[in-house]
């Protein structure tokens, strides 16, 4: 038996919590770029900046995608698409520091793919540049953040830049135009549900 889903507006004296106040600040102005920053422990930092890049292409603009600690050889989802959609896209992770047989190395190639990040930055050619797992380089140590926020905040202004991972440094935070920290409340993984395809990558 279906049951009937009534269209006619409540009678009750329940109050009604839809907002009527419009939340919008005054003087709202156009930006020329932003720096945004998903960061926190819970699931969707990726995830969300990768929903902007397809924003981002459909709107024609230029993208360009450098990933740090996630190998490129796992064959990520949001890479496969990314390629195809005419993204620049670069890896530099070696895989979960935890895997490693040599972090030395793992250091250099996160440094190779800084100084790309950065030629990409200063190049202008790109209106977004996603920076995924950036946050890691400076939590890790393996890079100042001081070297990390001062060619974000020297780009062109016409660049906007997606920064994502865990553990975003005060710095980061301060320079961001938007932040945005993923809460976990509850995670497939933990419950002992191995990362899907499809959905995780």
């Amino acid at each position: 038996m279906t049951s009937e889903i009534s269209t006619e507006p409540t009678t009750d004296d329940a109050p009604h919590t839809a907002p009527t106040d419009d939340p919008r600040p005054d003087g709202l102005r156009r930006a020329d770029s932003l720096v945004i920053v998903n960061t926190g422990n819970g699931k969707g930092k990726s995830s969300s900046a990768f929903g902007m890049m397809i924003r981002a292409l459909a709107r024609d603009w230029n993208v360009a995608v450098v990933q740090f600690i996630k190998s490129g050889n796992w064959n990520v989802g949001e890479e496969k698409m990314g390629r195809k959609l005419g993204v620049d896209w670069f890896s530099f992770g070696d895989g979960f520091t935890w895997d490693s047989n040599d972090l030395t190395n793992d250091m250099a190639h996160a440094a190779q793919g800084w100084a790309k990040a950065i030629e990409l930055m200063e190049a202008g050619e790109h209106q977004l540049v996603i920076f995924d797992e950036l946050t890691y380089l400076a939590s890790f140590g393996w890079l100042p953040i001081a070297d990390i926020v001062g060619p974000i905040a020297d780009r062109p202004r016409h660049v906007n830049v997606i920064v994502t991972g865990r553990d975003a440094a005060p710095e980061l935070i301060e320079l961001a135009d938007t932040v945005t920290e993923m809460i976990e409340i509850k995670h497939a993984y933990t419950s002992g549900i191995r990362a899907m395809r499809g959905i995780d990558f």
